[in-house]
């Protein structure tokens, strides 16, 4: 169902193109915070994204959504009419992590608005924000994936014990997911069967829908995407080069100490190494680089997305795939990026290009 559209960064750079610093300054509005558990990942994300912005030129406009939802800008309530833009900006970055934030929520709020904004859309965030929802999609498109049961609340309540026998179909361990968090967030490893009863009930005090995924073998391997599958009309993209497509990053190795990836090996210094290249054949590289901007396209994603991979020998299986991943220069998805040629202010640069002209090509 896939057909390969990938190619390398280095071959869709152009090398006479204007430096950031000769570029027309633009005007952002950087959107950090919001309602989820991850609202702090999302201030520092919002903070480099800031220093990276006006590292590049940019003129940057901080909106800190509280944790009850209330828009701030400068210390005052912000208030917003649909179809008159926001604060006069160019572009919205958010750097919004988590459900009311990252799943297609505050996505249609600044469509209604009629501003562009960098990262997926609407119904892009919302599918890749579901892990079982995004996994069923990929499943269509016949893609190796880690073997899953998902979840719901009341058939959990309905069924429990036919729902243990099918998770029980997966073997041990498993991790127990809520399905709409992201970094490693309630995320709780099980290794004896008579815990599953316990652990997926606290699970449901974190979300109504639970994925439960099978111990995968081999490392995880995470490549970045940037850019998108729909070129302008004259044929060129401001990531530079002659109809440039989504372009994978060279894929990164995540290395730690820990039994797994989870929240502190994720934030605590030292907890976690990228390392780039990933010690993966080549041959396996390049599917990890194919599968990457194949699921962003499927998936119809914009702008940017983090895919998550597990590699054994040549066999690779998508995991899961982040439609705004942690933005810190020292991120993962930042170092990818540094990694294959594009600097953090660059990177910011290209994202608000990319979504001016998503917006200007979708204006009707």
């Amino acid at each position: 169902l896939f057909r390969s559209n990938h190619h390398d960064i280095a071959r869709h750079t152009d090398p006479s193109a204007a430096p950031v610093s000769a570029r027309t300054p633009l005007r952002v509005a950087v959107l950090a915070g919001g309602r989820s558990a991850e609202h702090d990942v999302s201030l520092s994300s919002g903070r480099a994204v800031c220093e990276g912005l006006e590292a590049a030129g940019h003129e940057v406009l901080w909106v800190q959504i509280e944790r009850d939802g209330t828009w701030r800008h400068e210390g005052e309530r912000l208030g917003v009419r649909p179809g008159e833009g926001l604060l006069g900006v160019d572009v919205v970055f958010g750097a919004l992590h988590g459900p009311f934030g990252e799943d297609g929520t505050v996505q249609g709020l600044l469509e209604t608005l009629d501003v562009a904004y960098v990262g997926a859309g609407v119904a892009a965030s919302a599918v890749c924000m579901d892990k079982v929802l995004f996994k069923q999609l990929m499943g269509t498109a016949g893609v190796d994936q880690v073997d899953y049961v998902g979840v719901r609340e009341q058939r959990w309540r309905a069924a429990r014990e036919q729902v243990l026998v099918e998770i029980a179909g997966l073997g041990l361990p498993v991790f127990v997911k809520p399905a709409h968090l992201g970094s490693s967030v309630g995320i709780v490893k099980v290794a004896e069967v008579e815990r599953m009863g316990e652990v997926l009930d606290e699970a449901f005090d974190h979300d109504a829908h639970v994925i439960v995924e099978a111990l995968a073998q081999g490392v995880e391997v995470e490549c970045g995407v940037l850019g998108h599958l729909n070129c302008k009309r004259d044929g060129r993209s401001p990531i530079g080069g002659a109809r440039a497509a989504a372009l994978a990053s060279e894929p990164g190795e995540i290395v730690f100490a820990g039994d797994w990836y989870d929240f502190a090996a994720k934030y605590t210094p030292g907890g976690m190494e990228l390392k780039i290249p990933a010690r993966i054949s080549p041959s396996a590289r390049e599917r990890v680089r194919e599968l990457a901007v194949e699921t962003f396209d499927y998936a119809g994603c914009a702008g940017l997305a983090r895919v998550d991979f597990f590699v054994d020998g040549e066999r690779v299986l998508v995991n899961e795939l982040n439609t705004m991943p942690g933005f810190t220069p020292t991120s993962v998805y930042a170092k990818l990026m540094a990694a294959s040629g594009i600097a953090y202010p660059e990177l910011l640069d290209r994202l608000c290009r990319l979504a001016i002209e998503r917006h200007e090509r979708r204006a009707w």
